[in-house]
């Protein structure tokens, strides 16, 4: 089973938001999104300083077995981006929710978001 990170909020989409009073929000993709995917080979994230909006796509990520498009689980500017996971998109499948994270976010408000327990509960995730 796909391990769920107990104080992360999620998107039904598979992305995860990790919100920081003091700075920007980090986002990634799950540990089940990453294996249902399979070996994560290329992804695309949004540039810095553009906007993404809740729900809406703002990149891909490609694997041996598809291509998938990225949601963004907020709204807001985009305020860097991980290049190691640019440079080494298996890092998505080694470690999704430490350095395999793919952008952090000044966020202006969150989308439809469920808690763990609730996204573990959807998608046969272990807290």
């Amino acid at each position: 089973m796909s391990k769920i990170v107990a104080d992360l909020k999620y998107s039904a989409e598979h992305e995860w938001v990790a919100a920081d009073a003091s700075g920007p929000s980090v986002v990634g993709v799950s540990a089940v999104a990453a294996d249902a995917l399979g070996d994560v080979v290329y992804v695309d994230l949004p540039e810095v300083g553009s906007s993404v909006t809740a729900g809406e796509t703002c990149g891909e990520i490609e694997s041996t077995k598809s291509v998938s498009d990225l949601y963004s689980p907020v709204t807001g500017e985009v305020t860097e981006v991980n290049d190691e996971v640019v440079a080494d998109p298996a890092l998505i499948n080694n470690d999704p929710y430490g350095a395999g994270w793919l952008f952090k976010v000044n966020v202006e408000s969150e989308g439809p978001l469920l808690s763990a327990e609730e996204y573990a509960a959807a998608n046969g995730g272990e807290l």
